[in-house]
This record gives structure tokens, C-alpha cells and sequence, in this order.
């Protein structure tokens, strides 16, 4: 899974704005927005999810879910080495 705030770091990490986001994940500007204004955990069609998972990832992306080795044991992201 992955949060609004999770997604909304990612971009950021990236330096990419949701329009570019759009276009790597194949997903439309008006679903980024959708996604990016959810309260926490992103819900959503499975396709969309996947799409926009997998081009986090494929742009360098590693997403930290819950409970996982982080400081304060939060969700967050971080960039691959």
C-alpha cells in the first residue's frame, strides 16, 4: 500500500510534478490528483495502483511501509543506492 503523503514525497524526491508523474505511469493528471488528495492509504482501481507502484520503482523509488526499518517506524520513502 501506499499513502498520499508517501506518494506526494516520492514526487518531490524526484522532482517531478503530477503532469509528469501522469505520463511515466500512464495514469491521467486528474487520478494523480485524486491519489494525492486521499487522508492516508491510497484507494483506488488495482490497475492504477500497480501502474503508479511500478513507476516509482522503476524511476528509483523505494517505498517504506509500515512497521518496516525506519527511525520512528512510520511509512515513508527513500531514493534506491
Amino acid at each position: 500500500m501506499i499513502s498520499a503523503a508517501q506518494l506526494r514525497a516520492a514526487r518531490a524526491l524526484l522532482g517531478i510534478d503530477q503532469r509528469q508523474l501522469a505520463d511515466i505511469a500512464g495514469l491521467s493528471v486528474p487520478t494523480i490528483q485524486r491519489m494525492e488528495a486521499s487522508e492516508d492509504v491510497i484507494r483506488g482501481n488495482v490497475d492504477s495502483l500497480m501502474k503508479l507502484i511500478g513507476a516509482l520503482n522503476a524511476a528509483g523509488i523505494e517505498l517504506i511501509g509500515e512497521g518496516a526499518t525506519s527511525s520512528e517506524g512510520g511509512r515513508g520513502v527513500r531514493l534506491k543506492k
